[in-house]
């Protein structure tokens, strides 16, 4: 017998305890292993009690402007989900025999419930590929390209920058929304693992900060680096400390830039800054494994909205449910965050 194949297949089949996944501003999402539950026709700004769990929708702040999308570290491509070089950290998983790559399972289903959106934009911000070859990218077109046509914007990752992909390599890119500006930013280094924001970028970012008419959404790989964190990653795998630091005092300065979204760790988080007040640095989880996100964004008159969406195809989940026990049992509490950490308001 093998101990850890025993804990590893027991974990993977142990039953999930019901999770409040997402909340907009009038819907909740609780998901049950591979059990979902949606409640929709909820009031908006209001405190709610369903299932034991009390939470307050999100606000509709005004006139429904425009929505769209984003997606990160999709990883076409991976054939083994939670391996760490150089580590015995476990358990990993791959695809079974006969089975699509879990990849192509994860996208597929992210692609449909975003295309029923059917919103004015999507944002690719990373990590299209394991390893930066050209059939990986061509496998990520594929899903992309044809229901979303011209309102595809893609930017690259590390997997395409370490290995030296010029993919997506544009350094800046600009898009224009009803109330919203979007700016996508390519925060990769050639052949490195971290972030940085060139000394152009940042002259083009300013200047759409000072000329802007609406809120500035921005957008790259790579979260933004932190000295003091006690997180080793916070400080060595995002945007470079000296280059974060400017970026805050970027956004300081320019009131009209109301936030900046990555991918890259894999998690939901958002953080705060004293420099930059109420503004969210925000990091939105994988598509690839668990919790298996994808998110929208709703701009109205008087705020802009996040939603946190967990991917929900019955495959999806079967494999969300695996891999939420990677690192230990670890994972799940790392990657989901919390409710806020998800689903939130920023006011413009």
């Amino acid at each position: 017998m093998d101990p850890i194949a025993d804990w590893v297949d027991a974990v993977a089949h142990a039953p999930s305890p019901p999770e409040l996944s997402t909340v907009g501003p009038d819907f909740a999402v609780v998901h049950e292993g591979r059990d979902v539950r949606r409640y929709d026709g909820l009031a908006p700004d209001q405190e709610h009690d369903i299932e034991g769990f009390a939470f307050r929708t999100l606000p509709e702040p005004g006139e429904l402007l425009a929505t769209f999308a984003t997606v990160n570290d999709v990883h076409f491509g991976e054939e083994v989900c939670g391996l760490i070089d150089g580590s015995d950290v476990g358990p990993v998983f791959r695809t079974e025999p006969g089975e699509d790559p879990f990849p192509e399972i994860m996208n597929r289903g992210a692609v449909a419930e975003i295309a029923a959106l059917d919103p004015a934009a999507v944002v690719v911000k990373g990590d299209l590929t394991s390893n930066g070859t050209q059939e990986e990218y061509d496998a990520f077109r594929a899903a992309y390209e044809p229901p979303f046509g011209d309102r595809l914007t893609v930017v690259r990752g590390n997997h395409e920058s370490y290995h030296r992909s010029r993919v997506a390599s544009e350094p800046f890119q600009q898009i224009d929304l009803p109330g919203v500006t979007l700016v996508v930013l390519d925060t990769s280094i050639d052949g490195g693992v971290p972030g940085q924001v060139t000394a152009e970028q940042f002259e083009q970012l300013d200047q759409v900060g000072a000329d802007a008419d609406r809120p500035v959404l921005v957008f790259g790989h790579h979260h933004l680096g932190d000295p003091d964190s006690p997180e080793k990653a916070d400080r060595t795998f995002g945007i470079g400390l000296e280059d974060s630091a400017a970026l805050l005092a970027l956004v300081a300065r320019r009131p009209a830039i109301r936030g900046y979204f990555a991918g890259h760790t894999h998690r939901n988080r958002v953080r705060r800054f004293a420099p930059t007040g109420e503004v969210p640095w925000v990091e939105v989880a994988c598509v690839k494994d668990y919790p298996g996100t994808w998110a929208e964004y709703r701009v109205h008159e008087g705020g802009i909205v996040q939603i946190a969406h967990r991917i929900s195809s019955p495959e999806a989940l079967v494999w969300t449910e695996k891999t939420r026990h990677m690192y230990h049992g670890l994972y799940h509490d790392y990657a989901l965050g919390s409710l806020d950490d998800r689903c939130f308001a920023i006011s413009t």
